[in-house]
């Protein structure tokens, strides 16, 4: 359950879903980061089992809610299914109780508004993506165009790509700037988009 990496030691990374519809790159492009820290990854859900992707994919849920030890780092997807979640009770009660002793805290896209809907982001700067960017005012948070912003051990990524950045710069306070360098060019992570 714990692994390290240049003496730093990473305990847990979870990934929160528990909701068919999340993104399917809010979860893997994450995972492909920060699994390459030497940790062991989960994937958190309502119940363990299958969850499918908004568009299909499926994936195996390691741990329940109920089943789910301390977490020391988190991330939570988001996706189209994200707003149907946002007042499930066991959902928001899991990420109060686990958001508030975890080391950092994380949420791509739309799992931002998650996060907010709990209460975690309350007087803080947060980002999403860009057409859910302002709902994070109704739930206290103060609403950042960034790609990635930091408040606290808190972390949030705009749209569904900056997961890959978000879990760059999280790899870098885990493990220090030149292991979060070292994934970058092993994943030959240098956007430079067509359009």
């Amino acid at each position: 359950m714990s692994g390290g990496h240049r003496g730093k030691t990473w305990k847990n990374g979870y990934w929160i879903r528990d909701i068919p519809g999340f993104n399917a790159l809010n979860l893997v492009g994450p995972h492909e980061v920060l699994s390459r820290l030497d940790a062991r990854c989960y994937l958190v859900s309502e119940k363990a089992g299958k969850v499918l992707s908004e568009k299909g994919i499926a994936v195996e849920a390691d741990v329940g809610f109920l089943d789910c030890p301390s977490i020391d780092t988190f991330v939570v997807t988001g996706g189209l299914g994200q707003m149907d979640m946002m007042s499930h009770p066991g959902l928001m009660t899991f990420l109060r109780n686990q958001g508030s002793h975890s080391r950092f805290v994380a949420a791509v896209c739309t799992g931002a508004l998650l996060l907010a809907a709990a209460g975690l982001l309350q007087g803080r700067y947060a980002t999403t993506h860009w057409l859910a960017r302002e709902e994070l005012v109704k739930y206290g948070a103060i609403p950042n165009p960034e790609r990635v912003v930091w408040d606290g051990k808190f972390v949030t990524g705009a749209g569904v790509s900056p997961g890959i950045d978000l879990a760059l710069d999280l790899a870098g306070k885990i493990a220090g700037p030149e292991a979060a360098q070292l994934i970058q060019l092993a994943i030959e992570y240098d956007p430079a988009p067509p359009y």
